[in-house]
């Protein structure tokens, strides 16, 4: 079945553009007409060390590629595919995969590895490949090292394929025995302790058990701190990378080895290369996010009852050690460090970690670091300065604002100063930088001592607008500033300090957009976000000003539509602009849109941005597409039934949006657009719903849509019902089932991760909402009927979701408000239902003691329309009356009564009053109601 494909394979590199494409589709081709014999000969190749590097190394990547794909969907039906191959071939291809890593060649046995580890993370959860890892065990222990270091290479990318739980415990116990003995110091080969060392980075998942034991965690510990070690750069900064993700997955265990790695890192920091400082301090940094997030789950409350995790409080006892360390760093910047984006040292690097030691311990930093910023600010040395400017900034999140301000008050003025008059780049641009997060972390209607007064408002803007004339970088940084200081002023009332300057403001902000630097450094990227935060926080008296900015942005975008003769680079640009000035109408109409004054000026423009806005789409951007969809989803709400006549044109593109699988943004952002219309068209969106309806019911059948999407879709089958109201029968046969196979999906996590938890909260939340639309859509309506034999599985989802106990917040208020949609609509048809839910009791009574207000407002309003209910229910005959049961004394009459026993069930609280006579519910029902359900016993 194998074929020759060397020729090929190292056609398919030339630099003959009609060679290679010729080869690429002979590839093709033999893939699709023949897969298992096209495997075969790529493995066979890859195994063959009289074959040619290059022919070997691209074998091995294609055959990569035919076991794995970034895309779910695509990687799932490689999967499939591989799994169907004929048994005999696959262990053919394994054998030549296997022997492959004796090459003597490192790619060819490099790329092995990572193959070996694809078809292994498809092969051992089906339990299939059973001998793998015993083989590789095996390999371990062979006498040439590079059969040793390949082997452990395959281990390490094995681990990163695996899940732990695929593997047995003794399988795992010997993976990392090999690989710690590996990392040993008296292995001779730097080649198999590299290895072992990246070996263990992704082993350690596997260690839960190992890491219990404390015989087993001390040795591990030991051999991880001797690699740190090693005379070899790239096995210390494997090791600390190691370390570092051992101070994630295993912090509660570190307690011992603490005072050791406080010293191996300080040493690294000081003295090391740099990839490997960089380590150390990544180190310190992932205990800090460690201890932020106990601290923020917990509320510093660590009894056992209450975390499982308790906080060490690592990072407050290395403080007078750590800091110290930590503002060394800051003095060693590069020259050229503004100017690259990606730059990344270790002066970066330490003022990151400052700023989380900061927000892990609060006010007890100041006084470490006050000393360091006093004595360095105003040395002649720059790099004293900035770095004194940078400590200073980093320390803002963290310590209290009554820490903060007096020192601030005292900086402020010199801040200004030095941002206006510095001579050197990287000062000004820090400056600028600290200014924001001044403005960000102390400036705003909470505060109790304002930052900003009258006496230096002006000063401020003068010095942020000046500033925005400078260096790309410096300008994009004085942006930022300005962005957080209009913020600051969003909720101060009618009038903002703001106001006097908003139209030099925007004139300053429009003028770097048009800049020739401006594609530098972000900057116009931050102008137009900038401007975009200054209208969204201006107040009335400058709506005058936001709306002469309408036919400015309109003209600007104009432009972009105009010219059409552009290379590859300029039309990345343009592409970029139209997105900026598509976001930049958008918060310009909410703004508008917000009052019926600004609204009726608006709306003579609303045809000229809706046909640019249409023009957009033209171009091939999914950013773009991405910001005109929410540009015109708030010209949809601000133009309200009006928008009916943009639906022909815009239809279409519509549609595209819905079916656009790949840029999946594009898609969840138009089915949010949807949603807009509908709320602003209502019934007049009719004629557009059985082509929408149709594509979202595609989007949902396909495992090529990404999952995030469909959440989104499920809440927008909601809100098509509640604008076409009873019109929504002809899709309940098919969105009902759609909705009861996801809810049945999202009723089952236990033993999920976080992640998959948080996605499930979303995908209840989403068919929460599309049964709350579809009841309310129906309620009042003849056809309520049809609901009625969906119900049972509606209370049987949220009996589901509320046992599991992991629903958040907004879940349980869409969940119990579904309840009180159910019994509205329903009427006296959700009595007996309601009845026989298992948890309805239970969980009405949770969420009306929620301390979440909002969540107590449903249950209020559910339990009202249950009350309604359950009075229709008995009212309605002899089918209630046989569950009338259960009786106790009036105080008023002294004589027996029947009571519902539903009332009881769901805990609804009737009362006897003695004092008016007459029986008293409480107060959700009136004595007038209760004699329609009291029965006396004469």
């Amino acid at each position: 079945m194998a074929l020759e494909v060397t020729q090929i394979l190292l056609s398919a590199q030339s630099v003959d553009g009609s060679v290679r494409k010729h080869a690429e589709e002979s590839l093709k081709q033999f893939q699709e007409q023949n897969l298992a014999g096209f495997l075969l000969s790529l493995s066979g190749e890859l195994a063959n060390d009289e074959k040619p590097v290059d022919s070997r190394k691209l074998a091995g990547l294609v055959l990569k590629n035919a076991l794995d794909a970034k895309e779910q969907h695509r990687r799932y039906e490689l999967i499939q595919r591989w799994l169907s191959l004929d048994v005999g071939v696959k262990a053919q291809i394994k054998t030549f995969l296997l022997q492959t890593l004796t090459s003597s060649v490192h790619e060819a046995r490099s790329t092995a590895s990572q193959v070996i580890a694809k078809v292994a993370g498809i092969e051992l959860p089906q339990k299939q490949w059973p001998e793998l890892i015993g083989s590789l065990l095996s390999n371990v222990h062979q006498v040439p090292v590079h059969v040793k270091q390949a082997t452990l290479e395959t281990l390490g990318y094995l681990c990163e394929e695996v899940s732990p739980d695929v593997v047995e415990q003794d399988h795992v116990n010997k993976i990392l025995t090999a690989v710690v003995q590996g990392m040993n110091a008296s292995e001779a080969s730097n080649d198999v302790r590299l290895a072992a060392t990246r070996a263990l980075y992704n082993a350690l998942g596997f260690a839960q058990a190992n890491f219990t034991n404390d015989m087993e965690r001390d040795y591990i510990m030991r051999v991880v701190c001797e690699a740190t070690l090693s005379q070899e750069v790239k096995i210390r900064q494997a090791a600390f990378e190691c370390l570092v993700s051992i101070s994630s997955s295993y912090y509660e265990k570190l307690g011992p080895y603490m005072q050791d790695i406080f010293n191996i890192t300080a040493k690294a920091v000081k003295e090391d290369e740099e990839p490997v400082a960089l380590q150390a301090i990544e180190f310190w940094s992932s205990i800090c996010d460690e201890e932020i997030d106990i601290l923020e789950e917990y509320g510093g409350d660590f009894n056992t009852a209450v975390s499982d995790i308790p906080c060490f409080y690592f990072i407050k006892q290395a403080l007078p050690a750590l800091v110290p360390m930590l503002l060394e760093t800051l003095l060693k910047q590069e020259e050229d460090q503004d100017q690259d984006e990606g730059a990344w040292n270790l002066a970066m690097a330490g003022g990151t970690c400052l700023g989380l030691v900061a927000r892990t311990v609060g006010n007890d930093i100041v006084p470490l670091v006050m000393p360091f910023i006093e004595e360095n600010i105003t040395k002649p040395d720059w790099r004293q300065r900035e770095g004194a400017t940078y400590a200073f900034g980093s320390i803002l999140e963290g310590p209290s604002p009554n820490q903060l301000v007096p020192l601030v008050n005292v900086a402020l003025n010199f801040m200004l100063s030095a941002l206006a008059k510095d001579p050197n780049n990287h000062v000004k641009d820090t400056t600028a930088w600290t200014l924001g997060r001044i403005f960000e972390f102390l400036h705003g209607s909470t505060m109790e001592t304002p930052i900003i007064t009258s006496a230096n408002c002006q000063q401020i803007i003068t010095v942020l607008l000046q500033s925005m004339k400078d260096a790309p970088n410096v300008a994009e940084k004085a942006c930022g500033a300005l962005y957080f200081l209009a913020q600051g002023f969003e909720d101060v009332g009618p009038s903002s300090p703001l106001t006097p300057f908003f139209q030099e403001i925007v004139q300053s902000l429009l003028t770097v957009t048009h800049r020739e630097d401006a594609g530098e450094s972000r900057l116009r990227t931050a102008a137009y976000e900038t401007l975009n935060e200054v209208v969204r926080c201006s107040t009335d008296e400058t709506v005058p000003m936001v709306l002469q900015l309408v036919p400015v942005i309109m003209m600007e975008l104009h432009k972009t539509l105009e010219d059409q003769k552009l290379s590859s680079d300029e039309r990345e640009k343009q592409n970029e602009l139209q997105g900026l000035l598509c976001g930049c109408l958008q918060v310009i109409i909410q703004k508008l849109a917000a009052s019926e004054a600004t609204k009726y000026a608006f709306m003579q423009y609303a045809d000229q941005i809706m046909n640019l806005f249409l023009r957009v789409f033209a171009c091939r951007s999914a950013t773009v597409h991405e910001e005109a969809m929410l540009a015109i989803g708030g010209l949809a709400y601000a133009t309200g039934p009006d928008f009916a006549k943009y639906m022909p044109d815009f239809y279409k593109y519509l549609e595209m949006g819905l079916q656009n699988f790949e840029e999946y943004q594009v898609c969840a952002v138009t089915v949010g657009v949807v949603s807009d219309i509908c709320r602003a068209l209502e019934e007049k969106v009719l004629p557009w719903c059985d082509g929408i309806m149709t594509q979202l019911l595609k989007d949902l059948s396909s495992n090529q849509l990404h999952r995030s999407v469909k959440p989104p879709i499920f809440s927008c089958f909601g809100d098509i019902s509640l604008a076409i109201g009873e019109n929504f029968e002809k899709y309940l046969m098919y969105a009902m089932p759609m909705l009861q196979s996801a809810a049945e999906l999202s009723s089952h996590t236990s033993g999920a991760d976080d992640e998959m938890i948080e996605y499930t909260n979303l995908l209840r939340n989403g068919i929460l909402e599309a049964y709350s639309g579809i009841f309310q859509g129906f309620k009042n309506s003849p056809k309520t009927q049809l609901l009625i034999p969906y119900a049972p599985h509606i209370l049987q989802f949220l009996d589901l979701i509320y046992m599991e106990k992991d629903m958040d917040e907004v879940v349980m208020k869409t969940a119990i408000g579904v309840l009180g949609d159910l019994a509205d609509t329903l009427g006296s048809n959700a009595g007996s239902l309601i009845q026989q839910s298992l948890s309805s009791k239970d969980f009405l009574n949770e969420c009306l003691s929620s301390d979440d207000h909002l969540i107590k407002e449903s249950a209020e309003w559910a339990k009202l329309a249950i009350i309604q209910d359950c009075i229709q229910w008995v009212g309605s005959g002899q089918e209630g009356m046989h569950l009338l049961h259960g009786s106790f004394e009036c105080s008023a009459c002294h004589q027996g009564e029947l009571v519902i026993s539903f009332f009881w069930k769901v805990g609804l609280g009737i009362k006897a009053n003695s004092s008016s006579g007459s029986h008293d519910p409480g107060s959700a029902m009136s004595s007038s109601i209760l004699t329609s359900v009291v029965v006396h016993r004469r």
